[in-house]
């Protein structure tokens, strides 16, 4: 199901892209964009169908966004990563009287098993 959702959530992403690059320029202070000849999007028929087409586009954004961190949520389970090891590991046993089981107790540091190199003096 997620992954429909970000499929059409794509294609709605790329389809608003396109639908406001193809509007016209109404702003004009620079004197670039939108000029006075006749030219692809001049008529106000193909304005008022792109725009139509960006407000749609722009629910449908805002529709899929939504169900896609509503998916996220249900998703989502919470829980402490330390309380836990899971259960494929084995914990090893210490001496030193430890009853924890957690993961802070596994990476406790070992007692090596065989003989020891003398240390400088």
């Amino acid at each position: 199901m997620e992954t429909v959702v970000i499929v059409i959530h794509l294609m709605v992403v790329l389809a608003l892209v396109l639908v406001v690059l193809l509007q016209r320029s109404e702003g004009g202070a620079l004197g670039i964009g939108g000029g006075g000849g006749g030219g692809l999007m001049s008529s106000r028929g193909t304005a008022n169908i792109l725009t139509r087409a960006t407000a749609i586009l722009a629910v449908v954004f805002f529709g899929t966004s939504l169900a896609l961190s509503l998916i996220a949520k249900m998703d989502d389970r919470p829980g402490a990563v330390l309380d836990a090891v899971p259960s494929s590991q084995q914990l090893p046993s210490s001496g030193e009287g430890s009853t924890g089981n957690g993961i802070l107790d596994a990476l406790k540091p070992q007692e090596p098993a065989g003989p020891q190199v003398p240390s400088a003096q």
